[in-house]
């Protein structure tokens, strides 16, 4: 056995790295360094500084809903909940439910402040960052805009088209009723006593409607 491979009486501590704690210290330094930036530019914008949590490296930017939040689908029903099956906001209960965080809610305001809060989103793999939109995004929305007042548009036109076609109709009934009371006043002038009803008289007084 060599004299290097002989144990020796420190060989039990742990040994270190040096160049991965050095990169280790560089980042440390780096980090500070741009919080120190932050800083003074949040208090030149006259603002307070809030230091931001590590975010996932899968976590995925926040976007707007793609569907309206209904709120009300649970308006006139009963629910049926066993008991101690929630604990405080904690657990399924009677209310408005968000099953990524298991919290119930019992007002709707507070339920639509929880999906927008960083619990939610962090929970739901959202960073809480909104993407910036490039220019072609800009005008691809911009187009898609003006596409959608032109058809709002058309199809207001369409309706009016229709209430003017309702309009005629109402109108061309109401002559048409308007002919048939004239038909029938004219009937009863031409006959006697203006009755409607001519009457005839035979023999014996006797009279056949």
């Amino acid at each position: 056995m060599s004299k290097a491979d002989r144990p020796s009486d420190t060989s039990f501590r742990k040994t270190w790295d040096r160049a991965e704690y050095a990169q280790k210290a560089a980042e440390r330094e780096s980090r500070i360094k741009e919080e120190g930036k932050a800083r003074a530019e949040a208090k030149a914008a006259g603002r307070k500084y809030y230091p931001r949590a590590s975010t996932p490296p899968d976590a995925k930017e926040t976007v707007s809903r793609a569907a309206r939040l209904d709120v009300s689908a649970n308006v006139g029903k009963t629910m049926l909940v066993p008991a101690g099956a929630s604990t405080g906001k904690r657990g399924r209960g009677a209310g408005f439910y968000c099953q990524d965080c298991d919290l119930t809610f019992k007002d709707n305001l507070q339920f639509v402040d929880h999906l927008n809060s960083k619990q939610h989103l962090s929970n739901t793999g959202q960073s809480g960052e909104v993407k910036r939109a490039t220019l072609e995004e800009v005008q691809e929305r911009l187009d898609w805009l003006v596409q959608k007042k032109r058809e709002e548009a058309e199809a207001a036109e369409k309706v009016v088209d229709l209430e003017e076609r309702l309009e005629k109709r109402g109108e061309e009934l109401e002559r048409e009723r308007e002919e048939k009371r004239r038909k029938r006043r004219e009937k009863r002038r031409k006959t006697e006593g203006g009755v409607g009803v001519k009457e005839e008289v035979v023999e014996g007084n006797g009279i056949i409607c």
